[in-house]
């Protein structure tokens, strides 16, 4: 089944329609909204991706989320996406969205953050191990495991952010049962 989403220019202004798997192929730039989870305590959702995907197998993310179907928001595929993944229905907040020139194509990266409870039910099609880490821990992780390339670009940019969701979070921030 054909995933259409939308071919976008250099300041992210829609210019067509294309299938995402020819986008990528001509390097075609369109949208990808991912979210950043964290628990009450402030804590970052860590997952490591399934060995038997065709992108990045067994690699690590600090990032949930995909594609922007034609005709949707970043917000509103940052909440499928989350709902998708971990089986779990919480508000987005876009945190910043930049131009990523990534390692398979380039792509509008959206970038949002959530706050949710840890009772998450992984999709085992898209996530194979699942953790939570502090900030200094993940910063940590990132040097020594396999992370993906792209996701690595986008945590320099994240912890620089004014602004986003600390480490330490009170229990009534914005937590979704």
């Amino acid at each position: 089944m054909s995933e259409l989403v939308e071919r976008v220019d250099e300041r992210d202004q829609v210019v067509g329609v294309a299938d995402r798997g020819e986008a990528i192929r001509r390097k075609w730039l369109h949208r990808v909204a991912t979210v950043v989870c964290r628990d009450a305590e402030g804590r970052i959702l860590v997952h490591r991706r399934p060995e038997n995907v065709s992108r990045f197998p067994g690699q690590y993310n600090w990032l949930l989320g995909g594609a922007v179907n034609a005709g949707e928001t970043y917000e509103d595929a940052a909440a499928r996406e989350l709902e998708e993944e971990l089986g779990v229905c919480a508000p987005v907040r876009l945190a910043f969205k930049f131009l990523c020139r990534g390692v398979i194509s380039p792509y509008w990266l959206g970038v949002h953050e959530a706050v949710i409870a840890e009772g998450v039910v992984p999709d085992q099609s898209e996530i194979a191990w699942h953790g939570w880490l502090p900030e200094a821990a993940l910063r940590e992780a990132l040097q020594q495991w396999p992370f993906v390339p792209d996701c690595r670009k986008t945590f320099t940019k994240y912890i620089a952010l004014p602004g986003r969701l600390p480490d330490g979070l009170a229990q009534t921030d914005l937590v979704i049962e």
